[in-house]
């Protein structure tokens, strides 16, 4: 296979896929993001143009069957790439008198670059080729631009471009949410501040957010002659300018077009309208800022550098589209700018842009290549610790209780109905009672310090979320006198489909065994956390939190006492009572319906309820397999009073494994994970799933509303931390190779407590190189461990075994 092709993904236009084709081929930097749609094109049902800047946020609210319905949104901004072209007094492009006879675009994802190739043909038979390319500038965030290289094919005369800013857009990209709001923006002004300039000032309707976008359009030099005005084509919302100049059939004429997007949120602007017109004015030419920008992508393929030698080249071309999305929408931009990690990227609108737990798996991957962005993603976390305290005061507990889903800021956004699109009906949701996000908020910051050896983010930010974190879990924990343990009572696992038992009148399930297992991992990590931070910090913290000997001694009882739920053959229960649910036939249902992934949605459409089977929608016991080795979690049962015999693993792997629709994208990487030592013929199977999940649209039309960034950094994480069996633990980097040699080798680099390490995998062996560094760092390999210092290298020899 060509290497420079494992870099381009090629589609052709199919209209009933245009939704997934328009988000794969999007375009971002961390501050915006711009869909892939058709410069010519409004939303109509196939195109959909979306203009999205991270933690522009906007609130609406509505009545459904009588309720009060509040909703927060990323709002989708006004398009700065409206673009249409017309010949001669003809239709314009994408209106009803052109016909589109081909369509194909490229996505470069090495230079994040994308380019459409076009033909067209009026009702005058007027044919005309169209070559566009667009990039979100990677350094200059406000900046995004586009290139329009018109040829006639067999026609002279007048070309006339119409290029501006389309202020007609709405938040209607995702069809359940239909029925509700969503026009989330004013517009305030219109104006050309130059003949080749438009101007678009809105304003969002409750958060009161100012954003301005300015967009020039300019012609090549040496195409004469030229006219340029401004006009306000009929419609509200809309600026734009029109170029019109003389062209003979075969000779290409290029028109560039550069925006710039400024909100008030951004730092150092007092008024976007006026740094949108300065900086419009004074941005580079379109050749320059895409010189810079395919620079800029480069050097950010050089840190996150990997390579398959293997036969495969598929998984390589899938694997680099996964990693482009989660490069682009998580950079050091958004770092500055107080946002999290939006679950669906800044491609759409499902789930309303929010922020859940996906940042669990996004950020491992960047722990070790760029730490300063898993820092900026934490402190927005940390930014939102005392509304996670109001929020667990509300309910009478202490601590910090984070939302389930958070927006601007970090309230819980989860919706109160959610709509059943089976049955038309809307239903109460109760999963914001995934209380475990809070233990995945103390899982990311104990990774990022492992991983970065950053103290001092531990002493001012990280151990405070954590102690926090662990008070409110203890604080929600009852003493059972009958068990001599812990309990907690009334949450919801990572499984969603069961939110209360049968017949229940309370939402909620008891003893979800990994929130159980979790908070005790929780509890040890502040404990840990107290001892690393100076005895001055530790005096603060205690002194500010008011962390009394007796609530540290609790903790300690409550990390030796908790109850796990298990059957009576050892494995672990997903909550009390799951075994005495009744079981469920999915080879009939499948038989029955074919894709039984949201089986909740069908069996909602039919009256019943998930909550009455032992059915799972995605991985929730086997996630304590996916974040914690083996030896660890068997440490933790172990303090527990716990056994985890080896027999108990494959036994509880099988049970859910058996049970699970995965219903969610990232059940797939993680049922790759907890497979990968036994069956990796079947591991691999759910790893290309995973990988390839919103390449193929797996959930049937949800990759349209964005992309699914949780699954797509898994994608990578499988690969290194799995197979690569890649740890970042006590102070060390932890390596236990179990890569299929059908597979080749796997290289990559990382940056691990200052240095450069390039890693080298094949089979169970491994090779380790510093590249750059100071201190030498301990390196370990199951069992052995190993000191490398600068330019140094050391290499693991695995144990035999079978072939892949």
């Amino acid at each position: 296979m060509n290497t420079a092709a494992e870099w381009i993904w090629a589609f052709e236009f199919e209209p009933e896929r245009e939704a997934r084709r328009e988000v794969l081929c999007g375009l971002a930097n961390g501050y915006v993001g711009i869909r892939g749609a058709e410069p010519e094109h409004v939303a109509d049902g196939t195109h959909y143009p979306g203009t999205y800047a991270a933690g522009c946020y906007n609130r609406l609210r509505d009545s459904v069957d009588g309720l009060p319905v509040e909703t927060e949104s990323l709002v989708n901004l006004p398009n700065p790439l409206a673009l249409t072209i017309r010949a001669e007094d003809g239709g314009w492009l994408g209106g009803a008198g052109v016909e589109l006879i081909e369509s194909r675009h490229e996505l470069d994802t090495r230079h994040g670059v994308l380019t459409r190739r076009a033909r067209c043909r009026d009702r005058a038979g007027r044919t005309t080729t169209i070559v566009q390319r667009r990039f979100v500038h990677r350094v200059h965030r406000h900046a995004v631009g586009l290139r329009t290289i018109v040829v006639p094919e067999n026609w002279s005369g007048t070309l006339t471009v119409r290029a501006g800013i389309d202020g007609r857009t709405t938040n209607s990209g995702v069809r359940r949410y239909q029925a509700l709001s969503n026009a989330h923006y004013e517009v305030e002004q219109l104006s050309n501040p130059a003949p080749d300039t438009s101007l678009s000032v809105v304003e969002t309707t409750q958060s009161r957010i100012r954003i301005a976008l300015a967009a020039r359009t300019r012609v090549a030099p040496g195409l004469e002659p030229v006219r340029s005005h401004p006009v306000v084509p009929v419609g509200a919302g809309q600026a734009a300018t029109e170029l019109s100049a003389a062209v003979t059939a075969g000779t290409a004429a290029t028109f560039d077009t550069t925006a710039v997007v400024y909100t008030s949120r951004d730092p150092a602007v007092s008024e976007p309208a006026l740094a949108a017109t300065e900086r419009i004015r004074g941005l580079p030419t379109f050749d320059d800022l895409c010189e810079t920008h395919m620079r800029a992508w480069r050097q950010v393929w050089q840190r996150f550098r990997f390579r398959l030698s293997s036969e495969r080249w598929r998984l390589t071309h899938a694997a680099r589209l996964d990693l482009f999305h989660v490069l682009q929408t998580v950079t050091t931009h958004s770092a500055d700018l107080d946002v999290g990690v939006p679950a669906r990227g800044l491609h759409g609108e499902a789930y309303r842009g929010h922020v859940f737990w996906d940042e669990l798996f996004v950020l491992r991957t960047r722990c070790l290549r760029e730490p300063e962005v898993v820092r900026g993603v934490l402190r927005y976390r940390y930014r939102r610790l005392d509304r996670a305290r109001r929020a667990a005061r509300d309910v009478g507990q202490r601590g910090a209780c984070y939302p389930w889903q958070s927006g601007s800021d970090g309230r819980e956004e989860n919706q109160r109905l959610h709509l059943n699109p089976a049955s038309g009906r809307w239903i109460p949701d109760e999963t914001a009672l995934q209380r475990h996000i809070g233990l995945a908020v103390a899982y990311n910051v104990w990774q990022y310090w492992q991983a970065s050896g950053d103290l001092q983010f531990l002493e001012q930010y990280g151990a405070e979320m954590i102690l926090e974190i662990a008070r409110y879990f203890a604080s929600i924990a009852d003493y059972h006198a009958g068990r001599g343990r812990y309990v907690i009572r009334g949450v919801v696992g990572p499984d969603e489909f069961h939110t209360r038992y049968p017949g229940a009148a309370r939402p909620g399930i008891d003893n979800n065994a990994y929130t159980n297992i979790m908070t005790v991992w929780t509890m040890m990590r502040a404990q840990d956390a107290l001892a690393v931070i100076s005895d001055r910090r530790r005096s603060e913290l205690r002194e500010s939190l008011r962390l009394r000997s007796r609530e540290l001694r609790r903790w300690e009882e409550l990390s030796r006492r908790m109850f796990v739920p298990f059957h009576s053959d050892g494995v672990i229960s997903q909550f009390e009572g799951y075994p005495e649910l009744a079981e469920l036939d999915l080879a009939a249902l499948r038989a029955r319906h074919g894709d039984i992934r949201r089986l909740d949605r069908i069996l909602g459409s039919t009256g019943d309820d998930p909550n009455r089977y032992q059915v799972s929608k995605q991985a929730d016991v086997l996630m304590l397999f996916y974040l914690l080795s083996a030896d660890e979690l068997r440490e933790l049962l172990g303090r527990l009073g716990y056994s985890l015999p080896a027999h108990a693993v494959p036994r509880t792997i099988d049970y859910y494994l058996a049970r699970t629709t995965h219903g969610s994208t990232l059940s797939a990487m993680v049922h790759a994970w907890v497979l990968a030592r036994s069956r990796r013929a079947e591991a691999m199977e759910f790893f290309v799933r995973g990988l390839e999940s919103d390449i193929g649209d797996v959930r049937g039309g949800t990759t349209g509303e964005g992309v699914h960034l949780g699954a797509m950094a898994g994608s990578i994480d499988t690969m290194e931390r799995c197979f690569g069996g890649l740890e970042t633990r006590d102070g060390m980097l932890w390596l236990n190779p179990y890569w299929p040699v059908s597979l080749g080798t796997l290289e990559f680099d990382i940056a691990f407590r200052g240095h450069l390490l390039r890693v080298r995998i094949s089979g169970a062996g491994a090779k380790v190189t510093s590249l750059a560094g100071q201190t030498p760092v301990r390196i370990g390999c199951r069992r052995e461990i190993r000191t490398v210092g600068p330019g140094q290298a050391v290499t693991f020899v695995g144990p035999l075994r079978r072939r892949a």
